[in-house]
């Protein structure tokens, strides 16, 4: 099922912010254990994703066949919803959980892209699909008799966020940063304030504004 509309829309104004914004709008509005650990990075530098996820997880089980591994592999890829972000919690830090190939179905299939604590390779064939990927670590190694998908649309943890199917993100140069999907369209909105506020006051401080003044009209810096 494609996205709503108002979905597409509040994906595009999400696009359009950054992470270090969005984290202190969140964090002015009280929320903490927002931002995914620092070595999640993505695999293109510059690459910037935003929208709504869609959770997944699994962990090792070398006692299953190549088939079993592959066939778990491709319901996970069949299952994800267009115009989401998978986020994958693989409970691993050995195996890719990302390639080529399944890069290429899940662009095909209108996913946005692919967030992951754990590794991911094919990295230029994978770069060649533009489809955008964040990992913490590359390896050749494949999930094949080693992995196996688990819980699809539950709630995860990496690092200290838990975050849930419904939830929204934005990552960047910077990192990922997760919003309580309840909260989304405030975030978006205040996050845009901000933006516009810092444009203002980047302009005051070229033309000459002492810092001090600037923070004190401005409220920030």
């Amino acid at each position: 099922m494609n996205p709503s509309p108002a979905t597409h829309a509040l994906t595009q104004r999400l696009s359009s912010c950054y992470t270090g914004a969005v984290h202190d709008v969140l964090r002015a509005m009280g929320h903490e254990r927002i931002v995914l650990p620092a070595g999640i990075k993505a695999i293109e530098p510059g690459t910037r994703l935003a929208g709504p996820v869609w959770t997944v997880s699994g962990h090792i089980d070398r006692s299953l066949s190549r088939h079993d591994t592959l066939l778990g592999w491709c319901t996970l890829l069949s299952k994800t919803p267009a115009g989401h972000v998978v986020i994958c919690q693989p409970n691993n830090h050995e195996v890719a959980l990302m390639g080529e190939l399944s890069a290429q179905t899940l662009k095909a299939r209108g996913v946005l892209g692919y967030i992951v604590d754990g590794g991911s390779r094919d990295t230029d064939l994978v770069l060649q699909e533009k489809f955008p990927v964040f990992c913490s670590f590359l390896t050749p190694s494949d999930i094949v008799q080693r992995w196996i998908p688990d819980r699809y649309g539950e709630p995860i943890t990496i690092g200290e966020v838990t975050i849930r199917s419904g939830d929204w993100v934005l990552g960047d140069r910077d990192g990922v940063v997760i919003i309580p999907g309840d909260i989304v369209e405030e975030v978006v909105t205040r996050t845009e304030e901000v933006v516009s506020t810092e444009s203002a006051m980047r302009q005051a401080l070229i033309g000459g504004m002492d810092p001090v003044a600037a923070y004190l009209k401005y409220g920030k810096f």
